[in-house]
């Protein structure tokens, strides 16, 4: 699941160090895809005040990724894109499935938007909120010892309140673009991107009958 989706589950948490830990594993991969790190692991490292609420929303994170790769509803909805996606992938380096699976998630979040079931300025909130010393001791405690790189792209990520672009499809289609380019050089034409947002508007509607069952079915197994 993306950001969106993952605050979901945890949208009236009031400890903004939980809010951010659901999360965190993938600001992670964003600032710098070689930091692999599982706290997790360590949790004897993550006791003291303020990291122990940062690993308990990163385990949150854990385990809403599980249930939801794991789950019928996934793989059901991401055959469905693939099938719409291959047709216009046939000239392009990218994989149908990488992208369907990436797409599937990115319209889970446009759909809470939209259907106002999250409020984007309240996760921004509460990241406002996060105390610094303890996200540095939890990154130095992950030995993570390149605090400065995280903190700027955090920052930055925090200011630009990109998440709030999630309310428009075709942003979700540029998304997608920008996600892929980071893996193949000249992903998409033009051509490539329109029939994309093409796909994603068609197949957005469908998405949208059902989408919140597997909100639904995580929400109640959550531990």
């Amino acid at each position: 699941m993306n950001f969106l989706s993952h605050f979901y589950f945890d949208r009236n948490t009031p400890n903004a160090n939980i809010v951010l830990g659901t999360i965190l594993p993938d600001l992670l991969k964003n600032a710098n895809k070689s930091w692999n790190v599982h706290p997790e692991k360590h949790i004897e490292l993550f006791q003291e005040k303020g990291l122990n609420t940062l690993l308990k929303g990163w385990n949150r994170h854990l385990q809403v990724d599980l249930l939801f790769h794991s789950s019928s509803f996934f793989n059901n909805k991401m055959q469905e894109l693939k099938r719409l996606l291959i047709p216009i992938l046939k000239d392009s380096p990218v994989r149908p499935s990488f992208l369907a699976h990436i797409g599937v998630e990115l319209l889970l979040d446009h759909l809470l938007i939209q259907h106002q079931k999250i409020t984007i300025n309240s996760l921004y909130n509460s990241l406002e909120n996060v105390k610094e010393d303890d996200l540095t001791r939890f990154l130095l405690s992950c030995n993570i010892t390149d605090t400065p790189q995280f903190f700027k792209f955090f920052n930055s990520f925090k200011s630009s309140r990109y998440l709030l672009s999630y309310q428009k499809l075709e942003n979700i289609s540029y998304a997608l673009q920008r996600i892929c380019m980071r893996l193949w050089d000249h992903p998409f034409t033009e051509k490539h991107t329109l029939d994309l947002t093409s796909v994603l508007e068609f197949y957005k509607n469908q998405l949208e009958i059902d989408f919140m069952v597997i909100f639904d079915e995580i929400e109640s197994r959550l531990i």
